[in-house]
């Protein structure tokens, strides 16, 4: 009575007991080992074949006991992992019973941002943040874990982004990893999890977080587990009204394929590369693609999405390499993928990394032939701001010209709106130490003064470049340090520490504190105005000669208007002609001149507001005079007539 056709994959408690089931076509006999039985094989260990599943129940399993498959196939007979593990655990990687169940979620009701509201912020979990219990910096000596992250939630807050995308958090088999080299794809990264002799002080900063927002209180037993740490880490985020995105790679897995990982499931000779269940024989960034002509294969990853979105209430997932999974034949795989979460949670979102000249396809409408996702990474203002960077660190005299940021702040051809695109300037891909130099671009503190970058140009050069990033079209991306002037690569490793973040610098290092400063107010002006996220924009002046580019962003029939005015000139321009939508007074709502020098006592800006005359002027039916400060951003916002 408690399996049938209707049995989820893996392990599952239900009636006194737990049901197993799992996806073993060419198996000659399936068993199931674990604590439940002594880890003997016997009848009584043996699961029931149901048109290539394999399925029992076994009465005496219980909440954390583990567990192995014993399977015999065409090549060979042996242990195998359950794919559908929901946790794993223990120098021989058991698999663990677990109950989604029994995490008492604080957050039952968070509803993640729109989509066109979200200010993404991407980090690494193993080397971002962790202190010991004397407030150390513990990342070299052990790697960070998810309840580390507790620790920066009300400084996610405070900086004002609305979304976390953590790097890949699934079981890789390697000590380090950027986490795309995956294996076991329903267990959250063990590694990452805290084990239970310490887990009293993160229960006390976790019980401080939900006390302050009127939460009850967790037990110790709520953060046995990785699985449930992740869940907590998900749980504060949300309840401090944070949505997260988590990066999950269909394309291909692997990298180090043990004789017991999902490559071998129903027990090939160990070492076929060319007849795998799961996999083709084509290889990608170090794994194998998956096979997406197999039914059960597509079936199994989109599982993998409702399962994180189901039991670890995720707000949607950011998809890696898209073009990867189109190359090998998997774009009715997307579709199907992108429509099945529709339909399950219409509020996911759904990010596809997909680097094809028609990058419209990936956020298009399955009905056109499109993917479905709900939007695209782009990388064209990052890489025309990065242009426009490396002109300028070549001195006032220099060639120079906007024309290619003028291009990228335009919306994207064939985008039904422009907050289809993720912007950024910043990514794990570019910034990575291990990559080639080919491979690889500067931080933007680097970028914008390679010989310092720490100095006044490299600072205000940044603040320009950030100020495009967030007052322009597309949902904004950060990556981690980048919102203090973070100048390193980095690196997964927690063997290199001198490329770990340098939080410290935050308490003795002004020039990063006095950004921090700038970022966190710049993002909460994008917040502040509808217009900066999801307005019209008209690109009107990129003036070359004088370095100052302006833009026009409205909400159409609201009456709510932004002019941006950005210069990479290195001298302040006063008295300078420009033109606005309307006459009548704007408020000089930002100005990140202020910011050098938290307050800067020299800084050029126009005293709070501006009036515009009636005139034409670089095509709009207004114009006014201002100063635009050296390497400057100003945001005006229109007040009245």
């Amino acid at each position: 009575m408690h399996i049938g056709r209707g049995t989820a994959m893996g392990s599952n408690l239900v009636g006194g007991g737990c049901a197993f089931r799992l996806w073993a076509p060419r198996a000659s006999e399936v068993h199931v080992l674990g604590d439940f039985n002594d880890w003997r094989r016997s009848d009584a260990s043996l699961l029931v074949e149901n048109q290539s599943h394999w399925t029992g129940f076994f009465p005496h399993a219980k909440e954390g006991q583990h567990y192995k498959y014993w399977v015999a196939g065409p090549g060979s007979t042996g242990m195998k992992r359950d794919p559908y593990a929901r946790e794993l655990e223990g120098a021989f990687w058991n698999c663990v019973i677990r109950d989604p169940l029994a995490y008492p979620w604080h957050s039952a009701g968070f509803r993640s941002p729109a989509f066109e509201d979200l200010i993404v912020y991407q980090f690494h979990v193993g080397v971002y943040y962790a202190t010991d219990d004397r407030g150390g910096d513990a990342r070299a000596a052990r790697g960070a874990r998810f309840l580390d992250v507790l620790d920066r939630v009300e400084y996610f807050v405070e900086l004002g982004v609305t979304a976390v995308q953590p790097l890949p958090i699934v079981e890789f088999s390697t000590r380090f990893s950027q986490g795309y080299n995956g294996t076991d794809y329903f267990s959250p990264e063990f590694a990452y999890g805290v084990e239970a002799r310490d887990l009293d002080r993160y229960l006390a900063t976790a019980n401080k977080l939900l006390a302050a927002r009127g939460g009850a209180p967790l037990r110790r037993e709520h953060l046995v587990g990785a699985a449930n740490q992740l869940r907590v880490l998900v749980d504060v985020l949300h309840v401090y009204g944070i949505a997260v995105i988590l990066d999950v790679v269909y394309n291909h897995a692997g990298g180090e394929f043990g004789d017991e990982s999902l490559f071998f499931v129903d027990r090939l000779p160990f070492g076929n590369n060319n007849d795998s269940l799961y996999f083709t024989d084509r290889g990608w960034a170090g794994g194998l693609v998956f096979a997406y002509w197999n039914g059960g294969v597509r079936q199994f990853l989109i599982d993998n999405a409702k399962f994180f979105l189901d039991e670890f209430h995720l707000d949607g997932f950011r998809y890696d390499e898209v073009s990867v999974i189109d190359r090998f034949g998997g774009w009715s795989f997307c579709q199907a993928l992108t429509q099945t979460l529709k339909f399950a949670k219409p509020s996911a979102i759904q990010i596809a990394e997909f680097w094809n000249p028609s990058k419209e396809f990936a956020v298009k409408p399955v009905g056109d032939g499109g993917a479905g996702f709900d939007l695209v990474w782009d990388d064209r203002l990052r890489d025309t701001v990065r242009g426009a960077l490396a002109q300028a660190t070549s001195g006032r005299d220099g060639s120079f010209t906007w024309s290619g940021v003028a291009a990228a702040l335009a919306s994207a051809p064939g985008f039904d709106a422009p907050w289809r695109a993720v912007a950024m300037l910043e990514n794990h891909d570019v910034l990575l130490a291990s990559h080639s130099e080919a491979d690889k671009k500067p931080r933007i503190a680097a970028a914008a003064d390679p010989s310092n970058s720490r100095s006044w140009y490299a600072r205000s050069r940044a603040r320009v470049a950030a100020g495009l990033l967030m007052t322009g079209p597309g949902v904004p991306m950060l990556f981690m340090g980048q919102e203090f002037l973070e100048d390193k690569y980095w690196s997964d490793s927690t063997e290199q520490a001198n490329l770990f973040i340098w939080w410290d610098g935050l308490a003795v290092d002004r020039v990063m504190s006095d950004y921090l400063r700038f970022m966190r107010e710049l993002i909460a002006r994008r917040r502040a105005e509808v217009a900066l996220r999801r307005g019209r924009i008209n690109v009107y002046h990129a003036w070359d000669p004088t370095r100052v580019l302006a833009f026009h962003r409205w909400m159409h029939g609201s009456g709510e208007d932004v002019v941006v005015i950005a210069s990479m000139s290195e001298t302040t321009h006063y008295g300078y002609r420009i033109g606005f939508p309307r006459a009548g007074r704007w408020t000089e709502s930002f100005n990140s001149d202020v910011y050098d020098g938290w307050v800067n006592p020299e800084v050029a800006g126009n005293g709070g507001s501006i009036e515009a005359h009636d005139g034409e002027m670089h095509g709009l039916p207004a114009w006014a005079e201002i100063v635009v400060p050296a390497n400057g951003l100003l945001i005006f916002r229109f007040s009245s007539t």
